[in-house]
């Protein structure tokens, strides 16, 4: 009896030792660190369903271990098959440190809550705008609805691949708030009643960001948008896809597609592009009146444009990362809303990222064209020297 007893006793503590075996193997810890030397908060970590070795990502949380506080997450879905296969978070990490994170099971209600800064929607009651923003900056592009409307000389059309820039100086969203007062009111965005306004001309022009293709000396651009559908939006993150019709550069057929993402807390939007038909391509910033000043850094990647606006003033930026950039031009024409200055990348693979946005100094981010070269420095250092993710 004693015998059988003992082995049950084994058997028992076997299969407990298995049991604590798998739950260790469950138990996943990531550890972020920072090389450089300044402390990073605002910088989006994304990790992927392969990364962590999971098949679901809705119950997926990330609790700060030396806190023991969950920290606010975004899933999302970059495919459109309607199941997610990222999730991103936030951390703030100390210069030259690291800091450890662990991966948990939540349920919907252990999530923290967070308000949803980062919004884009397609807007139909305004011809066919396509507008994005986050807590610092909103931006926006035209589509095929307000293009057929200048070809076809119907007033209120708008012909341009160029990005707008619309002024906030609040945290929280205004997209809607501000379409509502300029359609449905007797108020207009192009009037600052607290919030902010929309007094940046793009016209023809690269705006923020907008692409060109350089030939011989000759810039060429596409028209506006054809398709477009939003990847996602939340606390973190929004994100969305546009498509444009093949254009023509001197000859060069061009095949266009992008992804367009903001991030909380930062004033750049993200462009990924995904192009066919040329082996570079040159980001602009208009130069409006001309009466700004264009600075550049070729080792740092970024170039710049800081100019009086309105009462104010407005800077302007593109950066963007070292295997990209190749230099930056101050390019200058008689021609109205083609004078711009150009950043050139380098296509890779048929694909090339760049950041491209801005600082208001009535919004109170950016008191000065120093203050905002500062900024693009500090950015271009933390996309070259990305924090870095390992997991246990």
């Amino acid at each position: 009896m004693m015998v059988h007893l003992r082995k049950y006793a084994l058997f028992i503590a076997f299969f407990a030792l298995i049991a604590s075996c798998a739950d260790q193997e469950k138990a996943k810890t990531i550890t972020v660190e920072n090389s450089l030397e300044m402390d990073r908060s605002f910088e989006t970590v994304e990790l992927t369903k392969d990364f962590l070795k999971v098949d679901d990502l809705s119950n997926v949380g990330i609790k700060n271990i030396d806190t023991q506080t969950l920290l606010v997450t975004q899933t999302i879905d970059t495919d459109g098959d309607g199941i997610s296969d990222l999730i991103i978070f936030q951390p703030e990490i100390k210069a030259n440190s690291e800091q450890s994170f662990e991966i948990v099971t939540i349920t919907e209600a252990d999530r923290p809550e967070a308000p949803e800064l980062c919004y884009s929607r397609f807007v139909p009651e305004r011809t066919d705008d396509y507008t994005w923003e986050n807590n610092k900056v909103a931006f926006r592009v035209y589509g095929p609805t307000a293009q057929r409307m200048i070809e076809d000389n119907i007033p209120g059309g708008t012909l341009s691949s160029g990005v707008d820039a619309w002024l906030k100086k609040v945290e929280y969203p205004i997209i809607n708030n501000w379409y509502h007062k300029e359609l449905e009111t007797d108020g207009s965005y192009h009037e600052d009643t607290g919030e902010g306004l929309d007094s940046f001309h793009v016209g023809i022009s690269r705006g923020v960001g907008g692409i060109a293709i350089k030939v011989e000396d000759s810039y060429y651009f596409s028209k506006n948008f054809t398709h477009w559908r939003t990847i996602t939006n939340g606390p973190i993150r929004t994100s969305f896809y546009l498509e444009y019709e093949d254009w023509d550069a001197n000859g060069n057929k061009i095949k266009e597609s992008k992804v367009i993402s903001l991030d909380l807390g930062q004033n750049l939007s993200k462009f990924k592009i995904t192009l066919e038909g040329a082996n570079q391509i040159s980001a602009g910033l208009t130069l409006h009146e001309k009466d700004g000043k264009v600075e550049g850094s070729k080792d740092n990647g970024w170039v710049s444009y800081w100019q009086p606006h309105g009462n104010s003033e407005l800077g302007t930026g593109v950066v963007a990362p070292k295997e990209y950039f190749i230099d930056f031009e101050n390019y200058d024409t008689e021609e109205t809303d083609f004078s711009n200055a150009y950043a050139h990348l380098n296509v890779v693979d048929n694909e090339v990222t760049y950041y491209a946005g801005f600082g208001w100094k009535e919004s109170g981010q950016f008191n000065s064209k120093q203050e905002w070269e500062e900024y693009l420095n500090r950015f271009s250092l933390q996309i070259n020297s990305p924090l870095t993710i390992s997991i246990d």
